[in-house]
């Protein structure tokens, strides 16, 4: 068993928010990806959409997830769902006054198809 801790001061700047990568993690795979976040009051993430499903698990404070155009309250331990191609971004309102941390997580099929070739020992695709 491995555990790995939160470490605010290790957080990265990117996409408009603080985050830290689930990867990479020694002697870990896994069939997707992710990163613990974290929100300040003001941020907003940058709008993008992409090719993956997106899991968005709140853990503390809440903030605002717009996607396809409509604005959704989010609050710790709500679970988002976002399917490809759905352009979204959370913003954390100032007057919360406090972080929203949530870690997102997404998927797709080449990252499934590489797992398994790694835990098979087969070769990946091509």
């Amino acid at each position: 068993m491995d555990i790995r801790r939160l470490e605010h001061e290790n957080l990265t700047r990117a996409y408009g928010l603080d985050m830290k990568l689930l990867y990479p993690w020694d002697g870990m795979t896994a069939p997707f990806r992710g990163a613990w976040c974290v929100l300040r009051p003001g941020d907003a993430s940058v709008a993008h959409a992409h090719h993956e499903h997106e899991i968005f698990i709140g853990m503390s404070g809440r903030a605002a997830v717009v996607a396809g155009g409509r604005r959704h309250e989010f609050a710790a331990g709500d679970i988002v769902f976002l399917r490809p191609g759905i352009e979204h971004h959370l913003f954390n309102d100032p007057r919360h006054g406090e972080d929203f941390a949530y870690y997102a997580i997404w998927w797709d099929q080449a990252m499934s198809a590489e797992f398994v070739a790694h835990e098979t020992g087969e070769a990946g695709p091509a």
